[in-house]
């Protein structure tokens, strides 16, 4: 028998639902969630992930504000634009779609964003918060898989967790969100030796690395929760992830858990975003 499948679509409709609920609480008492999304440039997978993202605000009883910007658009003038959008009382979560064109910082226009509004997050502020256990805004692809362990009805707490990944958007909230739902963590990159090794241990694997096979089923122990951050193409142009995903299940046995692509970590990133604008919304002055 084979592990059982996470299904990250039907955990994020029932999160969705909650959203909501707390979304029309909040509109009944005059403060409807606002969230403003501000896109530059023409990069058509952003364009996609963009639509969704206000797609599932309009669903959810959120409101809106999509800017598109050209290419060109100077990096002051874009910050001139999270400025204002900052001192907007309505809006109570801001997004900058990334990329962005070469000649804008990144770094520079998260720090610039409201830390109390800043929903992805990216910022130095949110992970202040997140590395000192302080509440805040948390960095929506990690939450959304810290959500999607805890459906298995696993416990996180006295487990070995391997995280495969160090950057600031997954692999290293990852890992401190894992603390503190108090595991044990060892985070794993392109440096470690024996990658195996580490695997082999974990009763949770997460990882993030963007690399077909990453996870093989020889890297793996029955019982195991893997949860695939990983979005991929194979040969034939399908979607996958960072796992070997038949051979890996089929290793993981029936006490086993994981995540497919699609379909698994990928619908909870704009549902958690969805839960950071309207807890944004719920504590605003």
């Amino acid at each position: 028998m084979t592990a059982r499948i996470i299904d990250g679509v039907a955990l994020s409709r029932a999160l969705r639902a909650e959203i909501g609920e707390r979304a029309g609480a909040l509109a009944e008492r005059g403060r409807r969630p606002g969230l403003a999304v501000l896109l530059v440039g023409d990069d058509p997978a952003s364009a996609v992930y963009v639509r969704n993202k206000v797609r599932a605000c309009a669903e959810h009883g959120l409101h809106s504000v999509l800017e598109t910007h050209p290419a060109t658009l100077a990096e002051s003038a874009l910050l001139d634009r999270v400025a204002a959008l900052n001192a907007d009382p309505a809006i109570h979560g801001i997004l900058v779609q990334m990329p962005l064109p070469r000649h804008i910082d990144p770094a520079k226009v998260i720090a610039a964003i409201d830390p109390r509004k800043d929903v992805d997050g990216f910022s130095v502020a949110s992970a202040g918060e997140l590395m000192t256990g302080l509440p805040g805004l948390r960095p929506c692809t990690p939450w959304g898989c810290i959500k999607l362990i805890e459906s298995t009805g696993v416990p996180i707490r006295g487990r070995h967790a391997v995280v495969i990944g160090r950057s600031n958007t997954v692999g290293k909230p990852m890992a401190l969100l894992l603390l503190q739902a108090h595991a044990t963590v060892t985070v794993c990159h392109s440096a470690t030796a024996d990658l195996a090794h580490h695997t082999r241990q974990a009763d949770i694997v997460v990882v993030a690395v963007g690399r077909r096979h990453t996870v093989r089923a020889d890297m793996v122990r029955p019982g195991a929760t893997v949860i695939d951050v990983g979005i991929n193409r194979d040969e034939s142009g399908r979607l996958c992830g960072d796992v070997d995903f038949e051979p890996v299940r089929a290793a993981l046995g029936p006490d086993g858990a994981i995540t497919p692509v699609p379909g698994g970590v990928g619908p909870m990133t704009i549902t958690m975003l969805l839960a950071n604008t309207v807890q944004a919304a719920e504590a605003a002055p």
